[in-house]
């Protein structure tokens, strides 16, 4: 029997047809949707006559355009309103579970998804937004689809989806003092670019890989669409089974035994070929931090800008615009620059180790004054977890405030926007030009080096404060 790897596994056995010279038609196991990208695929098969093929394949939340503050209160924002309100319509329509605001279920898309045992090793994945890969921690194929694939999913709960080929990044090796998952794949991104995954889907592997957590796997999954991969995914092992086991709608009896000897089945073959593979050492990353506008311009927090001369012939146009945009010069040191803002949360850095490993470093100091810190769960649980492990309180006597789940200043499309010309350390995923509001200047790094910026003020190592 030829070896296979774990994408082909999964994969293959989802393929209801293959079109000759063409795309596979591809079985969808869970279709997650939000308030954004939904509601024109549902004006589609509404006009069409249709009803959504399998809703109980199908769940909705609320989490891109939502206020992380008064959630109680109606939402002032129009058409923030007007696609809530439009989301919670369609799903009662087509009979789809929606965790809208309120609801003890309600979070970003990515991060209930696992949380509550709906996201398994094995699956199929797919999700209005390209961190979708995110799910792909768990051993699932996982991956954004455009608003009329998520009508083609509603309609039929299959899509159409040409093969990727196939990348192992394998990361060997004991992470240093102060470097954490983020550090890992903004790492890995500046070493291969944000093109450099361009028509793969990349399988993760390697022993610094096998001994992170769940939801260090997921941050690390939740970026490979940053490296411009389809998607991301690291093979099910005990702790991921650990992870999964008694969550709320994760199998149980029965039903988890049978589930459990088909996970573990799911892993690469050891003779089994890729198109491309990479090797790194864990060792020879540090606390990782961004200069640029894209996630591949990063360097070692202890680093600086590369010169001109340092950066590709074809690179140099951009890369002199993004630090003019940016305010920064071409051999300039990271460390001790000023900064005015500090964002925690996403679908990147918004779980509950996120905020544990952020109250860490600010557990008894104080948030500098120069700093406004946005702290934002990823969704209700986490918020709770943060309230019952202590953390609110720890982040309350440190100056902190901890706000409602919500993608929040991600993508600044709610109220969270930083203002034009200021600086963010934010643990989200993306620093294009006005990400995080027109003007706002980001700076992406991990929870770690988020919190020692915000109690010093400026871009700080946190192994100097841990």
């Amino acid at each position: 029997m030829k070896a296979t790897t774990l994408f082909d596994k999964i994969w293959d056995s989802h393929v209801v047809h293959s079109v000759n010279q063409g795309p596979d038609v591809l079985y969808i196991d869970q279709h997650m949707i939000h308030e954004v990208t939904s509601p024109q695929a549902f004006t589609g098969i509404n006009n069409r006559g249709q009803k959504v093929f399998r809703p109980e394949r199908t769940l909705a939340t609320a989490d891109h355009n939502i206020p992380t503050k008064d959630q109680d209160k109606p939402i002032r924002d129009e058409l923030s309103r007007i696609q809530v309100e439009k989301l919670t319509e369609n799903c009662n329509d087509h009979n789809i579970t929606l965790y809208g605001l309120g609801h003890p279920y309600n979070g970003i898309v990515h991060v209930i998804g696992p949380e509550l045992g709906i996201t398994r090793p094995g699956m199929t994945i797919v999700c209005g937004d390209s961190h979708t890969s995110t799910h792909g921690a768990l051993g699932s194929i996982a991956f954004g689809i455009g608003t009329s694939e998520v009508e083609m999913v509603l309609a039929s709960q299959c899509i159409l989806q040409p093969k990727p080929k196939k990348m192992r990044i394998n990361i060997d090796g004991t992470l240093k003092k102060g470097v954490s998952s983020k550090d890992i794949i903004l790492y890995i991104i500046s070493k291969i670019s944000t093109s450099g995954g361009t028509g793969y889907f990349i399988e993760f592997a390697g022993s610094a890989i096998r001994n992170l957590s769940m939801e260090a796997r997921m941050t690390i999954c939740n970026m490979s669409i940053e490296m411009g991969a389809r998607g991301g995914l690291i093979a099910p092992d005990e702790t991921t089974f650990e992870y999964i086991k008694g969550r709320e709608f994760a199998p149980s009896g029965e039903e988890w035994e049978k589930a459990l000897t088909y996970w573990k089945t799911l892993k690469t073959d050891e003779d089994a070929v890729f198109d491309l593979e990479l090797n790194y050492k864990a060792e020879d990353i540090g606390p990782m931090i961004t200069y640029g506008t894209n996630p591949g311009m990063g360097i070692n927090i202890t680093e600086r800008i590369p010169e001109l001369s340092e950066v590709d012939e074809n690179n140099r146009l951009s890369f002199n615009k993004s630090l003019e945009y940016m305010n920064f010069k071409p051999g300039d040191s990271m460390l001790g620059k000023p900064v005015d803002y500090v964002f925690v949360g996403s679908c990147t850095n918004g779980r509950i180790e996120d905020l544990r490993a952020f109250a860490s470093i600010v557990k008894g100091r104080k948030k500098a004054d120069s700093i406004t810190a946005w702290i934002v769960p990823g969704s209700h649980h986490v918020e709770s977890q943060a309230k019952e492990e202590g953390l609110l309180e720890i982040l309350e006597k440190a100056g902190f405030e901890l706000r409602q789940p919500g993608c929040s200043a991600c993508l600044a499309m709610n109220d969270d926007k930083i203002p034009a010309g200021k600086y963010s350390v934010s643990t989200s995923n993306r620093n294009f030009e006005g990400r995080q509001g027109p003007g706002a200047r980001t700076l992406l790094a991990s929870p770690l080096t988020a919190a020692a910026a915000a109690v010093t003020g400026k871009i700080t190592n946190p192994a100097d404060l841990i």
